[in-house]
């Protein structure tokens, strides 16, 4: 019936019969497109999800059926008396993100990253777990929110320092080394 009205007050354009029906049944077809079960859509539930510590990870159910990235949360304390985020662009995936069970295992893509810290709502809870991560290891440092890459071209590679220990491998050059010197005695 709504097709019928609708299509008597498109007849007096001068339009095709064809694309007036078309017209008229645009409406409709929007609204049964628009019919889509819940678990085929993303519900981009945000929240903590821990690594290890409070407030070193977040859940972002990005995708269809609880699937999504679980992002890293960490924190550099590198320049003296201030904590800011160090970021990851290679989150984990997540499973069962709508679940009472949710759980990480292997890679998501750089990208699906990238889209996901594209949202403001994703920048404001990893900013609020990346603040208390900070609070917790480095309580008199003063926080600095450090925006997340958005591109490849923003990532950065992070510099750590040198660990020496007995229980780490030596340097294979310093070896070598060491072994021609010993030799040559």
């Amino acid at each position: 019936m709504l097709l019928v009205v609708l299509f008597s007050g498109f007849a007096s354009t001068g339009l095709p019969r064809r694309v007036l029906a078309a017209l008229a049944a645009a409406p409709l077809l929007g609204a049964l497109a628009g019919c889509v079960p819940a678990h085929r859509h993303a519900s981009w539930a945000i929240y903590p999800l821990q690594r290890r510590v409070p407030h070193d990870g977040l859940a972002v159910v990005s995708q269809p059926d609880g699937y999504g990235l679980h992002l890293w949360v960490d924190t550099d304390t590198s320049t003296g008396g201030i904590c800011r985020p160090r970021w990851s662009p290679d989150p984990a995936r997540l499973f069962n993100g709508n679940g009472t069970a949710p759980f990480s295992s292997g890679l998501a893509s750089r990208d699906e990253f990238f889209a996901a810290v594209a949202r403001n709502d994703v920048r404001r809870a990893l900013r609020q777990q990346s603040e208390a991560l900070c609070k917790a290891r480095a309580p008199r440092s003063s926080y600095r929110w450090l925006e997340p890459p958005r591109r490849a071209n923003e990532v950065r590679a992070a510099n750590f320092p040198m660990l020496e220990g007995p229980e780490l491998i030596s340097d294979p050059n310093e070896v070598e080394r060491r072994e021609g010197q010993l030799l040559n005695r």
